[in-house]
C-alpha cells in the first residue's frame, strides 16, 4: 500500500518526534535525524574489516515460509542478508513505500480482466544466485507454489488467490491471480522474497533450509549460525547489486539488556536495536559515550495483548469489553514510555507506517469499572468471596503468556496484574522463549492471552487481514497455516478485509479500513497497547548510510556500512 498522509490518532506528533530527538541527543555524536533528514550515519567508509552486532532474539530457524519463522530476529539477521525481493519499503518524502528492486528491470506489468488480475514480472538478467546460477522465473514459480499449497505455511496472504503462473521465458513471469489484490507487491517480497529452485526443488524445504543455508540471492552469505551464541556473515562475491564494503558481520545473540549495552559500551559490540525497555531506555538517558542514536517514531511495530477468542473467559465479547475498560492503558505507557515522551496508547490494529488506514476505534475504552461491572452482570457474572467474577462456577481467571527476559514487559505485566485484580479478574504470568511461544504454544492455541509485540514489515495493511480474519486460523483442515492464533471470527469482517485486500481504490480501501477498525473496535478480538519507537545505536567507529528502515529493519543496508574512513 502506498503510504498516506496519517491521521492523528494513529500519528506520532512534532512535538513527539522533538522529545524523542533531544532524549535521544544524550547519547553522543550529536543529536539523532528523523527519516527525511540528514544521516549522522552517512560518513565515508574504508573497505574490509569486521563488526559485531547484538541481537536481542535467537531465531527458531531460517525456513522464512514456515510458521517457525516467527521470530523478527530471524529477517534482521539473515533473510534480509541473503534472499532477493521483487519490491523493496523506500522513503518517497515523508511515507514509505514499494519501490521494485534490482532483481526487476522493470516495473511489473499489472492488467485487471474480467474479474481477474495478471502481473507480468521482468527479471534482471544480471541477477544470480550465489553459485553463479541466474535467478529465473522458474525460482518465482516454485516460491509461489511452495507458499500457496504447502503445509505449515506462515502466512498464504494473497498467494491463496494464485490462478496460475506462467514461465514463458527465464526473465518472464506472468501470474494471474483469481481476482484483485491491492497488495500485489508484497508477492515475492514481505518475508518471502524468491528461492531457488535448482536448489531446493525436490527436497524437504524446511529440513533443508531451517539451520541455515549455504546459497544466497542477496550481498552477503551465512557462513556459520552457531546455535546459542552467533550468527556470521560474509559477502557474496557474486552479488549482482552494490557489493559490501565489511569482510565479515557477526549478530552476537544478546538477551539480556544490560549485559548489552554493557558489550557496546566496552567496545565488545558495535551497534544494537535495542527493544524501548527499561534498561534500556535508563542507558540512553544517562548517555553512552562514542556512540550514535536514531530513533523511529514512525513505527510498524504494536504491542498489545491477544486473546484467545475460542477459550474461556474470552469466549465471550462482553468479557472482552470489560477486560479493556478494566485497565488504565494511558497511564501503562505513561509509565512505561513517558521518559521518551509517548504517553499515548495504540488505539487502531493499523499502526503509523500504514498512514490514513483506520480510525482509532479503541480511543473510547478508558479505565472504567463501572463499565466492567455492567459488561460481566449483564453476561450472567457476579463476584465471589474474594471480588473475583465467576459464572457458572468457574473464574474469571487467565494466564498472560510472554517472553522470558524483558524488564519492560514484566513491569506492565505487574500493573496489569494489580489492575485486573482491582477490576474483578484473577491474572497470572508465564514468561516463555520465542520458539515455545510462536511455535506451540499460539499455533495450537494452548492460551487464553499473550503480550507480545506485532511487526508490519511491509508498507501494506498485511498483518490485519493475516492475523484476524476467520479463515486465517491454524487448524487442522489447512495444515496449521496462518497467524490468526486467537481464533478470531468476527461477522461480516472477513468481507470487509477482503475489500481492503482487493478494492485497488485507494479512498474505498481507507474507507473499508475504517469500517474493519469500527468492527474489531466493538468485537475486541485484541487489546490494544502500544506503537512501540524503534531505537538504534551504533559505534562511532561505524560508517555508511546508516538508517532505520521501519519496515525492513536497522540492517536493511548492512552492505553499504563500513568502519569509518
Amino acid at each position: 500500500m502506498a503510504r498516506r498522509s496519517r491521521t492523528r490518532p494513529m500519528s506520532i506528533s512534532t512535538t513527539l518526534v522533538a522529545a524523542l530527538l533531544l532524549l535521544l541527543a544524550a547519547c553522543g555524536g550529536g543529536p539523532p535525524q528523523e527519516q527525511d533528514g540528514d544521516n549522522q550515519g552517512d560518513v565515508p567508509v574504508t573497505e574490509g574489516g569486521e563488526i559485531v552486532i547484538g541481537a536481542e532474539q535467537e531465531p527458531d530457524c531460517a525456513d522464512w515460509l514456515g510458521t517457525c519463522s516467527g521470530s523478527i530476529w530471524g529477517s534482521y539477521t539473515m533473510w534480509t542478508a541473503t534472499i532477493p525481493v521483487a519490491f523493496n519499503a523506500r522513503q518517497d518524502g515523508d511515507d514509505w513505500v514499494p519501490q521494485a528492486s534490482d532483481l526487476l528491470s522493470e516495473e511489473p506489468e499489472v492488467e485487471d480482466v474480467d474479474g481477474k488480475q495478471t502481473i507480468t514480472y521482468s527479471i534482471n538478467p544480471d541477477a544470480v544466485w550465489s553459485d553463479g546460477e541466474p535467478i529465473t522465473s522458474a525460482d518465482f514459480e516454485y516460491t509461489a507454489l511452495q507458499v500457496r499449497d504447502g503445509k505449515d505455511i506462515f502466512d498464504k496472504s494473497g498467494y491463496e488467490k494464485i490462478e496460475s503462473i506462467d514461465t514463458p521465458d527465464d526473465q518472464t513471469v506472468v501470474l494471474t491471480l483469481s481476482e484483485p489484490y491491492a497488495a500485489w507487491r508484497a508477492l515475492f517480497s514481505n518475508g518471502y522474497g524468491v528461492l531457488p529452485s535448482h536448489i531446493l526443488e525436490g527436497q524437504d524445504r524446511t529440513a533443508a533450509m531451517k539451520d541455515g543455508y549455504d546459497w544466497s540471492g542477496g550481498p552477503w552469505l551465512i557462513e556459520s549460525w552457531d546455535r546459542g551464541s552467533s550468527v556470521t556473515l560474509v559477502p557474496n562475491d557474486n552479488y549482482w547489486g552494490e557489493p559490501p564494503h565489511l569482510d565479515k558481520v557477526t549478530f552476537q545473540f544478546l538477551t539480556d539488556t544490560a549485559a548489552a549495552f554493557q558489550a557496546l559500551k566496552s567496545g565488545q559490540v558495535d551497534a544494537l536495536y535495542p527493544s524501548p525497555q527499561l534498561d534500556a531506555l535508563s542507558q540512553i538517558e544517562a548517555g553512552i559515550p562514542g556512540t550514535k542514536s536514531q530513533v523511529d517514531a514512525q513505527t510498524g511495530n504494536l504491542e498489545a495483548i491477544w486473546l484467545n477468542n475460542a477459550a474461556f473467559p474470552f469466549d465471550s465479547q462482553a468479557v472482552r469489553q470489560a477486560a479493556t475498560y478494566a485497565i488504565d492503558r494511558d497511564a501503562i505507557v505513561a509509565r512505561l514510555f513517558g521518559s521518551i515522551g509517548i504517553d499515548q496508547p495504540a488505539q487502531s490494529f493499523f499502526t503509523p507506517i500504514l498512514g490514513g488506514f483506520g480510525e482509532a476505534a479503541f480511543d473510547g475504552y478508558t479505565l472504567d469499572l463501572g463499565q466492567v461491572e455492567t459488561l460481566m452482570t449483564g453476561d450472567g457474572w457476579t463476584k465471589d468471596s474474594e471480588g473475583y467474577w465467576e459464572k457458572d462456577g468457574r473464574r474469571a481467571a487467565f494466564t498472560i503468556e510472554t517472553l522470558a527476559g524483558n524488564k519492560r514487559r514484566d513491569l506492565m505485566l505487574q500493573v496489569l496484574q494489580t489492575q485486573y485484580k482491582d477490576a474483578g479478574f484473577e491474572m497470572s504470568i508465564h514468561t516463555t522463549t520465542p520458539a515455545e511461544l510462536f511455535v506451540k504454544t499460539l499455533p495450537n492455541g494452548d492460551f487464553e492471552a499473550a503480550l507480545y509485540t506485532l511487526i508490519d514489515t511491509f508498507p501494506e495493511p498485511l498483518n490485519l487481514s493475516a492475523t484476524l480474519k476467520s479463515t486465517n486460523a491454524p487448524t487442522e483442515s489447512n495444515d496449521f497455516s496462518g497467524i490468526n492464533f486467537g481464533q478470531v471470527s468476527i461477522d461480516g469482517l472477513d468481507e470487509v478485509l477482503d475489500r481492503i485486500d482487493s478494492e485497488t481504490d485507494e479512498a474505498a480501501r481507507i474507507e473499508a479500513s475504517q469500517e474493519a477498525d469500527r468492527l474489531i473496535g466493538e468485537a475486541v478480538p485484541a487489546i490494544p497497547i502500544v506503537a512501540v519507537p524503534n531505537v538504534l545505536l551504533w559505534s562511532d567507529k561505524l560508517g555508511g548510510p546508516i538508517s532505520i528502515n521501519p519496515s525492513e529493519g536497522p540492517f536493511w543496508n548492512l552492505n553499504e556500512w563500513g568502519l569509518a574512513g
